[in-house]
């Protein structure tokens, strides 16, 4: 761990430099101000591209801002009057990982160039297109449609004001792409080493990743184009997946202020205390089932008051925030506790078992319904027993274990508990637990009644400005796909039920 954390340091500098000649507003911005000669950077080392992506990518998705936005509208952090997008208010969003795909394709177009059949730079470029392909899901989940095909060119290539694709053709190129780039992976070949912050290099930990994330591919669409979900997920469920907890794709932090500082930690250094509270709705899922992470994930109230645990309602009104008293009220616990060094995952054996579960309640790749209680067993015995819970099979409650670890009822009334389960595990993970919770309805989540917002729990979000004005044809264009136009209440295209 501590060579990835001095890694993870040295990639400040290179950052820096990338951050000079390719940094842009949105994804059109200033394309006319890079004068830099495109073979004038090969003297970068990939490897500290691929830390530096690998990086910002995962931590981006935690941190005060995403906690109480994203977090907020799937309640696990309660948000706040003096932050508007928790409570529903429109404000636009940068295109903020397109930063990390230039990254990617100085890797693809500049640095690796012409070594796709070569052992020197095959793995390393198809390891670099998986990353690009975790990427792109993560951004086109975000806002729908998004500048895709005419994006990520090599720099005498760069379209300025390029179109957006639908979201439809964006999923069924990145699950070509991913086959294509799982078949470039060869364990003899160079690999980045420890530059690799998710598996060291080790091609056979890459290979189950990208088949992970080609079943994570084919779940989101599920509602949206069966026959290809179907197809998608049945073809991961027969290739080898992630199967443990020590094949967890993560990044690893630091408590020193200094280095590699956990988002959490920065944000209970720095961040506003108004800020720092734990939803109602996920402290009362933790109590009513008596979770055994529960002291784990949230802190007792400081004023001594029962009950111990108590979450702040989300999206309510000045008079509800002005009456609350803070002290009576549950910040997160070790999370927010610096004598815990607490990496962020990427992806995790557990959301394996949950897709698993899923698939076998569809009873795809020739899963029934006993598989899929197997299935969402292991996942949530693989969610306590993972960092920093710590919690192993042996030591969950046997009152836990009889009323949670079966799946009982209607097939929807299973999904509702698979999911919610998955809810409780992707705390953390805003961006993936507000995903899943779109996708699929579950756990059952109330907006909140403030009436200066959209008073509907976000959908997808608001395009940045400067899109408007700097690619404004093709912004239209995108626009006039969406249900209600650029706003929080359109729908992204898989987001149907």
């Amino acid at each position: 761990m501590n060579n990835n954390k001095n890694i993870v340091s040295n990639t400040l500098q290179i950052a820096v430099f990338l951050t000079f000649v390719f940094l842009q507003s949105g994804c059109t911005g200033d394309f006319e101000e890079l004068n830099t000669p495109p073979k004038s950077v090969v003297s970068v080392d990939p490897g500290l591209l691929l830390t530096d992506v690998q990086k910002n990518i995962v931590l981006d998705e935690l941190g005060e801002l995403p906690n109480n936005i994203q977090g907020s509208w799937i309640q696990h952090w309660a948000g706040g009057q003096i932050l508007g997008q928790s409570r529903y208010i429109a404000q636009p969003f940068d295109f903020d990982s397109y930063d990390k795909l230039r990254s990617l394709a100085l890797i693809k177009h500049e640095l690796l160039e012409g070594l796709e059949e070569d052992p020197k730079g095959r793995t390393k470029l198809a390891i670099a297109k998986i990353m690009e392909i975790y990427t792109w899901q993560g951004l086109t989940d975000k806002f729908g449609p998004i500048p895709y095909t005419e994006s990520g060119k090599p720099i005498d290539e760069l379209i300025m004001q390029p179109k957006y694709d639908s979201q439809e053709s964006i999923y069924q190129s990145l699950i070509v792409e991913l086959d294509s780039a799982v078949a470039q992976l060869n364990a003899t070949d160079e690999s980045f080493g420890d530059a690799d912050l998710f598996y060291n290099g080790d091609v056979s930990l890459w290979t189950k990743f990208a088949n992970s994330l080609k079943l994570r591919l084919g779940m989101r669409i599920k509602y949206a184009d069966a026959a290809l979900s179907k197809t998608t997920v049945e073809s991961a469920l027969s290739r080898l997946l992630i199967d443990s907890n020590s094949e967890n794709a993560k990044v690893p932090t630091s408590n020193d202020i200094t280095s590699n500082r956990n988002p959490n930690l920065r944000q209970f250094s720095s961040g506003s205390p108004d800020l720092f509270y734990l939803a109602e709705k996920f402290i009362n899922v933790l109590v009513e089932t008596e979770d055994p992470r529960l002291p784990l994930l949230a802190a007792p109230n400081v004023a001594g008051q029962l009950p111990e645990y108590q979450g702040v309602k989300v999206a309510e009104t000045d008079n509800y925030y002005s009456g609350i008293i803070r002290n009576q009220f549950s910040t997160p616990s070790i999370y927010f506790d610096d004598s815990y060094e607490i990496p962020v995952y990427a992806f995790s054996y557990a959301e394996v078992c949950f897709f698993k579960a899923e698939a076998a309640l569809e009873n795809w790749g020739g899963f029934t319904d006993l598989d899929a209680e197997i299935f969402y067993k292991q996942g949530v015995i693989a969610a306590m027993s993972m960092e920093p819970f710590n919690i192993s099979e042996a030591d969950i409650p046997v009152s836990y274990a009889t009323a949670e670890f079966s799946l009982t009822g209607t097939k929807e009334q299973k999904l509702e508990k698979i999911m919610t389960q998955k809810w409780i595990h992707l705390f953390g993970r805003n961006q993936e637990a507000w995903s899943e919770w779109r996708r699929t309805g579950y756990p059952v989540l109330n907006p909140g009644p403030f009436a200066g917002g959209a008073q509907l729990i976000p959908r997808r979000l608001i395009y940045s400005s400067e899109e408007q004005f700097v690619n404004k044809d093709n912004y239209d264009a995108a626009v006039s796909t969406l249900s209600d136009g650029d706003s929080y209440v359109s729908k992204v295209w898989w987001d149907k039920k």
